[in-house]
């Protein structure tokens, strides 16, 4: 799931980046945040059964 949203946050700050600059503030701001919690998760190691 995490890595679901991490995508879908990627491809929208790809998109921001290109075509709307007044949104990719916000879109990059949400990648960080997505980033972050990859981090996190790799960090931890937690995996699903």
């Amino acid at each position: 799931m995490l890595w679901t949203i991490f995508v879908i946050l990627l491809v929208l700050w790809l998109i921001g980046l290109v075509s709307f600059h007044a949104i990719g503030a916000y879109i990059h701001i949400l990648l960080v945040l997505a980033i972050v919690v990859l981090l996190i998760q790799l960090i931890t190691g937690r995996r699903r059964v």
